[in-house]
């Protein structure tokens, strides 16, 4: 508490009251509100708070065409990636099929030959 080492209340009361007068002659000494160079300061202010807004504007419509863009990609990436899934399907099915189809052809040319076989072994 050094520094509120007063010697008495009468320097108190002093201190005190000139700290009060400086303000007050801070507070008059102030430039009124019509002042030009208070208009000037206030404008420049604005113009200042414009860019800062017209600059976030900018930055969140950066941000919302990247997210776009980002999200289109997925999308495209998304539709070909199911696209090539299909692809691997579709030729899955038909592999199947025809190995469906040849194991079917080998049985009737197996049924044939034992019919045949059979037919042969009738006439004799």
């Amino acid at each position: 508490m050094g520094a509120f080492d007063y010697r008495n209340f009468d320097d108190r009361r002093k201190n005190s009251a000139s700290a009060k007068q400086m303000l007050l002659e801070k507070f008059k000494s102030r430039p009124p509100a019509d002042d030009p160079e208070m208009i000037a300061k206030a404008e420049a202010r604005a113009a200042i708070a414009r860019a800062r807004e017209e600059r976030a504007r900018e930055r969140e419509a950066a941000r919302v065409a990247a997210e776009k863009a980002a999200a289109e990609e997925k999308r495209a990436r998304e539709e070909a990636e199911l696209a090539a899934q299909i692809a691997r399907e579709e030729e899955e099915a038909r592999l199947a099929a025809e190995q469906k189809a040849a194991e079917l052809i080998a049985r009737k040319a197996a049924r044939d030959a034992r019919y045949a076989a059979r037919k042969a072994k009738a006439r004799r």
